[in-house]
């Protein structure tokens, strides 16, 4: 059993978030001169699946999900830095991944800012770079197989 948990956000939960994202995204903001803004956060909040990751009581950080009809996509992903390295971030992937894969949605996709130190942790779970833009890689592999094996099914 895992020392990890997945539950639903509540709307009292928007400025741990917002908070947590700010904290850990401006600096990327600010080298890509993008402009943060607190409302776009919130708006987005609103129209996603919001979970936070938990270990007992203490809340670790969170994911935030959109879905189409092919993928499910990781918009937000979180963790404190107090628990970072912990093996939390990972296992928060594979728990989309086979969410994505009992949905019967064949991808997991993400996007990442160039030069943040979370695409390592993607790629050792098999995500793979698809795509890129200015400032972003974009991230995808399939869950047409076992997330457990850390393959994501590429």
């Amino acid at each position: 059993m895992s020392a990890f948990q997945l539950r639903p956000a509540a709307d009292a939960d928007l400025a741990f978030a917002r908070d947590l994202t700010r904290s850990t995204m401006l600096r990327y903001y600010i080298r890509n001169d993008l402009l943060w803004l607190d409302e776009a956060f919130d708006v987005a909040w609103g129209g996603r699946e919001n979970l936070l990751i938990c270990s007992g009581a203490e809340v670790l950080g969170f994911v935030s999900l959109s879905r189409d009809l092919r993928a499910v996509y990781i918009r937000e992903l979180h963790v404190l830095e107090a628990w970072r390295g912990q093996g939390a971030g990972a296992w928060t992937l594979l728990q989309v991944m086979e969410k994505a894969r009992s949905e019967r949605r064949g991808l997991l996709r993400l996007t990442v800012f160039k030069g943040n130190p979370a695409q390592r942790l993607y790629e050792r779970v098999g995500l793979k770079v698809v795509g890129e833009e200015e400032c972003f890689l974009r991230m995808e592999c399939s869950s047409a197989s076992d997330p457990l094996d850390g393959s994501c099914g590429n």
